[in-house]
């Protein structure tokens, strides 16, 4: 009895890693930046909306989870078994939001970097050392180093968040004397919501790629994990961004809501707000702590998308017989060197903009949840998934009631705009 609880605790830990990898990719601009925001605007009025979201997705990166480990295949593999058009569908929109994507989530780290290290140098050329530094450790150490860091982390910056709440809850800060709460049924409202909601945990294409971190994962540690194994993996890595959702929120609504700050737009300028939130509730003292917290979750968070989006655009043309498998390996790198220098790019128009660029990929990502979910849910219930597992009952119709609270929000959003 004994050697079968320590095997299955070893088969546990040698399954732990891309549900931890998917959370460094969730815990970034969703939270640093949106939920923040939404507690700083609108308080705790948008809290719901928070939750709902994170439940509604939450089949849709379970099935990324548990197809591969009922199939033994990838997620693009069960895109194609959807049709052609599914995987083709997945591609293009990879392909066009993982620039804008990336220079999104490294032109915060970059703000942070210059606020913890006062250099004089401009976020810009901060952005070019992450990518650099970023690009050298996926050449150095691959996956491997990837799934070690987030483990570390996830850790640091949880515990100083949940200790950052507690201290907010505790502190009594000052609203302005008339100070009116502003409404979220405006357009200016509703379109914050569907930004709020569009990387909240994070985009639903990014459910496909924990199935080739998952590969990368069996061959580091030589284990070919259960369903089981793969469910625990995940369901801990979602449980943790949707409570640092809520906590981010919160510190959000405590620190900032009413106060008559106004949010600053540029990377440099936000990160300087968001440690100072901590700082108002902690204390000067913990300024270089939250500093190099938030930091890592940016950093995190851009490690994983400049590995996620060359992966699945490199295994996607593997798939369709463009490329062998013998050259995936060297088109993951063509893929990443030309996202990276599109994303500096972007990065070097938008530096004092980053909130309008954040607002761009946000609301695409949105807007093509709904239909990236429904080939999620096509794709649990094709032939080549064992009855046995199958998503139960109830997950069924989350899945179908998540497709339908996804459309409902895009047709509210666009009937909004054309007010």
């Amino acid at each position: 009895m004994d050697g079968e609880r320590a095997a299955r605790r070893a088969g546990l830990w040698k399954a732990l890693g891309p549900g931890i990898v998917y959370a460094g990719a969730a815990i970034g601009v969703s939270h640093l930046v949106q939920s923040t925001r939404a507690g700083a605007t609108y308080g705790f009025t948008l809290l719901s909306i928070v939750v709902l979201v994170n439940l509604f997705k939450y089949p849709f990166f379970e099935f990324g989870h548990r197809y591969p480990a009922a199939t033994g295949n990838c997620m693009l593999k069960g895109y194609r078994r959807v049709g052609n058009w599914a995987l083709i569908v997945f591609l293009v929109i990879s392909f066009g939001t993982g620039m804008p994507t990336v220079a999104a989530v490294t032109l915060l780290s970059a703000g942070l970097s210059a606020n913890l290290f006062p250099l004089g140098i401009s976020v810009t050329w901060w952005a070019i050392i992450l990518v650099a530094f970023t690009l050298a450790l996926l050449s150095a150490g691959g996956y491997p180093w990837l799934d070690g860091l987030m483990k570390l982390m996830m850790v640091f910056l949880a515990v100083s968040t949940v200790i950052a709440v507690v201290a907010a809850c505790f502190h009594r800060f000052e609203h302005v004397p008339d100070f009116t709460p502003p409404s979220i049924w405006t357009v200016v409202g509703v379109a914050f919501t569907i930004e709020l909601m569009g990387w909240m945990p994070t985009p639903v294409d990014i459910s496909a790629w924990p199935s080739l971190w998952r590969e990368e994962r069996a061959k580091q540690t030589h284990h070919k994990c259960t369903l089981r194994e793969a469910l625990f993996d995940f369901n801990l890595g979602y449980i943790a961004t949707t409570v640092m959702a809520v906590l981010f929120l919160s510190l959000g609504a405590l620190v900032m809501y009413g106060r008559g700050v106004s949010l600053e737009r540029g990377a440099a300028g936000f990160a300087e707000q968001l440690v100072n939130m901590y700082t108002q509730a902690l204390g000067t003292w913990s300024r270089p702590f939250i500093l190099t917290a938030a930091l890592t979750c940016m950093l995190s968070t851009t490690m994983t998308v400049i590995d996620g989006y060359p992966r699945v655009l490199a295994a996607g043309l593997r798939e369709f017989g463009v490329i062998p498998e013998a050259r995936e390996r060297a088109t993951y790198w063509v893929f990443n060197i030309a996202l990276c220098v599109g994303a500096l790019i972007i990065i070097a128009c938008f530096a004092a903009k980053m909130l309008s660029l954040v607002w761009f990929v946000t609301t695409v990502a949105f807007l093509s949840a709904p239909l990236l979910a429904y080939i999620n849910h096509a794709t649990m219930f094709t032939p080549d998934v064992p009855p046995d597992a199958m998503p139960p009952v109830w997950m069924r119709w989350l899945s179908r009631a998540g497709i339908v609270f996804l459309l409902a929000f895009s047709g509210l959003y666009l009937w909004k705009m054309c007010e």
